[in-house]
């Protein structure tokens, strides 16, 4: 939308409409071609600039086509649009200097907030933007206050007044006088700057910040503790731009507006949030695609040195799973020995023929297993799959069998399974330790093809089954960083994932993609 340049009704301000600028008093204000583009225009506040020694800009380098005139007209180039907001900038009711005559009087007063300097013929001027001298003739000229253009010459002492009372008939005094009432520098009958923009700034970390402070009868701003990579715009001081680099974290800044009867200072909070979670991508098995890590750093969290010592030796998978409609069995996860004949390991495996999810513990030897019902899975459909164990014996006791049974839970689509028991010499006693750590493949064979799908693969290293319900959150998939026990370990199977490697979220098993291509990756989630 463009700016429109648009004074109001009364004639004694200009708008800058369609931006966040204020209205500005009359003859505050001068366009310019920009120094170093002659397409862009610069406003400068003269009354600013005058006061504080050196240029001060309302606006910088704004291309000229984000003008137009207050019919919305737009200007041809950058010189034409900058003398409009010059010429106006500063209206009056005459053309150039007017000459007052011997019987010309004027009477000068302030309007109710002390801003605005009045005179009897109908003309008024912002405070602080014109001045009073004596000219060589006797005489009292008036002028615009940060140049030497006249605006009325030739005003007699004897004609001038201040709210009617005729001015001291001393022209030195005079002049005084006059500009007594011209320079306001605050009083109590004055109106204080009141901040108006929003105090609370929302930014998405890695976005940039585009906020501009605003305030009712603000005349000049201020900051403090303005975080590192935020800064003021040039010539604008009320805008903040950059934060890109800034972490997750609220950053409590000052924010001052000043004018001549006092000022408003307000805390501006930034308040910098992680992106919003989303979840596009999973990855695709078949044939003989699986994924390896390096299994050893898992073991403080799914190994164990002996028969189950409790709550420390507890942990919890949880997984998304699409299966196909092969018949063939298939390992979903597997954790432990190579040696599966004689030595321990977690496999949790997807029962084709009859849509099941079976998990077995211990060695092939020595093993609890458990198995969900019949059709407990829903082929080519996103399924979600939470095992839990609380840290337990497991074995190999014929009288504790069934408290074995006990130590595990598995969750289908966040419902506890009654599951169909069974082991092998009354359930495994050993070490469980990391040698193998795959999602698709046993230690050898039972891959996992046919275009299963997994994704959103987390473990942690204690018992979550009470937290069910928040880990599988009604089936939306969403950040795990935020529960209040998050994951050990979190694969997002895809999603921020450059092939080859599967990134460990929070720990640094990184899965390798093997007898796979990044067409693997899919566009397919829960």
């Amino acid at each position: 939308m463009a700016i429109r340049i648009s004074r109001n009704d009364a004639g004694n301000c200009i708008n800058f409409v369609g931006s966040t600028q204020p209205a500005y008093w009359n003859a505050c204000l001068s366009g310019q071609v920009n120094s170093e583009d002659n397409t862009l225009v610069d406003v400068v506040n003269d009354i600013r600039s005058d006061s504080l020694g050196e240029v001060e800009f309302e606006f910088y380098a704004v291309p000229y086509t984000d003008f137009v005139d207050k019919d919305d007209n737009a200007f041809d180039n950058a010189a034409d649009c900058a003398a409009y907001i010059t010429a106006n900038a500063n209206v009056s009711s005459n053309t150039g200097r007017f000459s007052l005559s011997p019987l010309d009087t004027l009477d000068f007063s302030l309007d109710p907030t002390n801003t605005t300097v009045l005179l009897d013929n109908g003309d008024a001027f912002a405070a602080n933007s014109i001045r009073a001298v004596a000219n060589d003739e006797g005489y009292i000229d008036i002028l615009k206050h940060s140049s030497d253009i006249v605006i009325y010459g030739d005003l007699r002492v004897e004609k001038a007044t201040i709210d009617n009372i005729q001015v001291t008939q001393v022209i030195a005094t005079a002049v005084n006088e006059l500009n007594a009432l011209f320079s306001q520098t605050g009083g109590s009958d004055g109106v204080a700057p009141v901040i108006t923009s929003a105090t609370t700034v929302n930014l998405t970390e890695g976005d940039s910040l585009n906020y501009t402070l605003s305030a009712t009868n603000g005349v000049g701003y201020e900051w403090d503790n303005i975080p590192s990579g935020v800064v003021t715009v040039e010539g604008n001081v009320r805008k903040l731009i950059g934060g890109s680099t800034l972490s997750v974290g609220t950053y409590d800044m000052t924010a001052k507006a000043v004018n001549y009867f006092g000022q408003d200072s307000e805390t501006i909070s930034l308040v910098v949030s992680s992106p919003p979670y989303s979840n596009t991508k999973s990855v695709n098995f078949q044939n003989q695609d699986y994924l390896g890590a390096n299994a050893s750093l898992l073991d403080a969290t799914l190994g164990r040195s002996g028969s189950g010592s409790g709550s420390g030796d507890a942990w919890t998978i949880s997984v998304w799973f699409k299966p196909s409609t092969s018949s063939s069995g298939q390992t979903l996860f597997y954790f432990g020995a190579s040696d599966v004949t004689n030595s321990g390991f977690i496999e949790v495996k997807y029962i084709g023929n009859n849509d099941r999810i079976r998990l077995r513990y211990g060695s092939n030897n020595n093993y609890i297993q458990l198995t969900s019902p019949t059709d407990s899975l829903t082929h080519s459909t996103w399924n979600h799959i939470l095992i839990s164990y609380d840290g337990g014996t497991t074995g190999a006791s014929s009288g504790d069998i069934s408290n074995y049974y006990s130590r595990f839970k598995i969750f289908i689509d966040g419902s506890q399974q009654t599951t169909s028991n069974s082991h092998s010499n009354y359930g495994y006693s050993s070490a469980i330790s990391g040698q193998n750590l795959r999602v698709g493949r046993f230690s050898s064979g039972n891959y996992m093809q046919d275009n299963c799908r997994v994704d959103e693969l987390a473990v942690w290293g204690s018992d979550q089954s009470s937290n069910i319900s928040s880990i599988y959150n009604s089936g939306s998939t969403h950040n795990l960083s935020d529960l209040g026990l998050p994951p050990d370990h979190w694969w997002r199977m895809g999603d921020d994932d450059t092939y080859p490697n599967i990134q460990d979220n929070v720990g640094t098993a990184t899965f390798v993609m093997y007898n796979m291509t990044a067409a693997d990756i899919v566009t397919d989630a829960p």
